[in-house]
C-alpha cells in the first residue's frame, strides 16, 4: 500500500475496497454454511431427520470442524505456494458443492461426509481471506480491516437463522442446504475480479505481474523481503525460529480455547436455549442477536486493537466472554437474556478474530498465510471438541454444564493470549514488521 499513513479512501483505496469487498462476500457465504447446521439442528432433532440423536448431532457438528482443521492446516502452506486467489476460489467451490451432498443425503454417513468436505473448504477460506486483506489493508488499519472482514462471517450467521425461519418450516431442512449451494454462482465473479496478493507475487519473483497490478490500481509495490517463499515446511519452521516458538505456542493454545468456545456456542446455542424452555423462534432470535453482537464487536475490537494492540484487547474480550457465557446458565428474564446474548456475541467472536489479527500483523508476508493457517488449524482441535462436548452434555441431560464448560475455555484463552500480550509489551528483538503485533 501507500507509504503514507493514509485513510481508507487515500491512494490505493480502490484496490483495497475491491479486495475487501470480494473477500467479505466469500466470508459471508462461509458464515452461512458454518452456522446453517446449528440453525436447522433443533428442527432436525424434532423431526428425527436421518434418525439422528443428540449424541450423533454433536458428532456431526465435529465432522465439519474436523474438516476445518484439515483445511486450515493445509491452506496456509498451499496459499503460500500457489497463491491466495486460487485457493479462495477452490475453497468456495468445495464448501458449496459439499452442501449439495448434505442436501441429497439419506443417511447420517453421507451427511457427515458432506459436512466434513464443507469444513475443509470453510477452514481453508478464512485464514486465506485474512491474509489477503492484510496485504491490502491501509497502514494503521490492519486490525480494523480484518474485523470488518469478519463481520461477514456473522452476517452469514444471521442469514442462516432467517433461512431456518423462512425456509425450513415450509420446505424442510434439505432446502436450507440447497441455499448453501448458491455461492457457486459467485465463484466466476471471484475468479474474474479478485487480484492476487502483491506480496505473494513479489515473494515468488513475479515482479512484472506485481508491477502491472500495482500500476493499474495506483498503489506502491511492496518491498522484497529478501527471501522467496520457501517449501511448505520451511514456512512452518520459520514460526519457531529466533525465539518465536513461545509466541507461536501461546497463539495456538489461545486459539484452541477460543474456537472450542466459538463453535461450541455456535452449534448448540439454539438447542441449549430451547432446552431451557424457549420456543424455536426465540431460540433462533438468540442466533441473530449473537451474530449482531459479533458484527458490532468486530468493528469495536478492530479499532481498539489498532490503538492498543490486538493481543491486549483479545485478552480483555475473552474475560468478558467467559462472564457472559456463564451467565447464560442462569435463568433470567427474557429481555435480560437477550442483552447478555448480544454482549456475549460482541466479545466472543471478536476475541478470537483478534488472535488472527495479532498473528497476521506480526508475520512477515512470505509466512503470513502459513502463520494464520496454522494458528487457525491448531484452534480447530478445540472447534472439533466443542460441538462434541456440547452433544455429550446434552445427551446426559446436563445442558447447563455446557455453558460452564464453554466459559472455562474462555478463561484459558484469556490466560494464554494475556501472557502473549505481556510478552509483546516488552521491547521486541524481531523485525519491525513482527514488532507491530504488540503495538499496532
Amino acid at each position: 500500500m501507500s507509504s503514507s499513513p493514509a485513510a481508507p479512501l487515500a491512494r490505493g483505496s480502490r484496490l483495497a475496497l475491491l479486495v475487501v469487498g470480494l473477500c467479505w462476500l466469500a466470508v459471508l457465504f462461509d458464515g452461512l454454511d458454518m452456522f446453517i447446521y446449528g440453525s436447522v439442528l433443533p428442527h432436525m432433532l424434532q423431526e428425527k431427520a436421518l434418525g439422528i440423536t443428540s449424541g450423533q448431532a454433536g458428532d456431526l457438528g465435529s465432522y465439519a470442524t474436523f474438516g476445518m482443521l484439515v483445511g486450515a492446516l493445509t491452506a496456509g502452506t498451499v496459499a503460500d505456494r500457489i497463491g491466495r486467489k486460487k485457493l479462495m476460489v477452490s475453497c468456495v467451490t468445495l464448501f458449496s458443492l459439499a452442501s449439495g451432498v448434505c442436501a441429497i443425503s439419506h443417511s447420517v454417513a453421507v451427511f457427515g461426509l458432506g459436512r466434513t468436505l464443507a469444513g475443509v473448504g470453510l477452514g481453508g477460506l478464512l485464514p486465506t481471506a485474512i491474509s489477503m486483506v492484510s496485504d491490502y489493508a491501509p497502514r494503521g488499519r490492519a486490525a480494523l480491516t480484518i474485523g470488518l472482514l469478519m463481520t461477514a462471517h456473522h452476517a452469514g450467521g444471521i442469514l442462516s437463522a432467517y433461512v431456518a425461519l423462512w425456509i425450513v418450516e415450509p420446505l424442510g431442512w434439505r432446502a436450507a442446504f440447497w441455499v448453501c449451494v448458491v455461492p457457486l454462482l459467485f465463484v466466476p465473479v471471484l475468479a474474474a475480479f479478485l487480484p492476487e496478493s502483491l506480496s505473494f507475487l513479489v515473494a515468488k519473483g513475479r515482479t512484472e505481474e506485481a508491477r502491472a497490478l500495482a500500476g493499474r490500481y495506483d498503489v506502491e509495490l511492496p518491498a522484497a523481503t529478501g527471501k522467496a517463499t520457501g517449501a511448505a515446511w520451511t514456512n512452518l519452521a520459520n514460526l519457531f525460529r529466533g525465539g518465536r516458538w513461545i509466541q507461536t505456542l501461546l497463539y495456538w493454545l489461545a486459539s484452541f480455547g477460543g474456537l472450542l468456545l466459538v463453535y461450541g456456542v455456535a452449534t448448540w446455542l439454539p438447542t441449549l436455549m430451547r432446552s431451557e424452555g424457549y420456543e424455536l423462534g426465540s431460540a433462533l432470535t438468540f442466533v441473530v442477536l449473537f451474530n449482531l453482537g459479533g458484527i458490532v464487536g468486530m468493528l469495536v475490537a478492530g479499532r481498539a486493537s489498532d490503538l492498543f494492540g490486538a493481543p491486549r484487547i483479545s485478552a480483555i474480550w475473552f474475560a468478558l466472554t467467559a462472564a457472559g457465557v456463564f451467565l447464560l446458565s442462569v435463568h433470567m428474564p427474557l429481555a435480560l437474556t437477550f442483552v447478555v446474548v448480544f454482549l456475549t456475541g460482541v466479545f466472543l467472536n471478536s476475541a478470537q478474530t483478534m488472535i488472527y489479527a495479532t498473528v497476521s500483523i506480526g508475520s512477515v508476508p512470505a509466512d503470513r498465510a502459513t502463520a494464520v493457517g496454522w494458528t487457525s488449524g491448531m484452534g480447530r482441535f478445540g472447534a472439533v471438541f466443542g460441538p462434541w462436548l456440547g452433544g455429550q452434555l446434552l445427551a446426559a441431560d446436563k445442558g447447563d454444564w455446557g455453558f460452564t464448560a464453554f466459559a472455562l475455555a474462555g478463561v484459558s484463552s484469556m490466560v494464554f493470549i494475556g501472557i502473549a500480550a505481556l510478552r509483546t509489551s516488552r521491547p521486541a528483538a524481531g523485525t519491525p514488521e513482527q514488532r507491530l503485533a504488540g503495538a499496532h
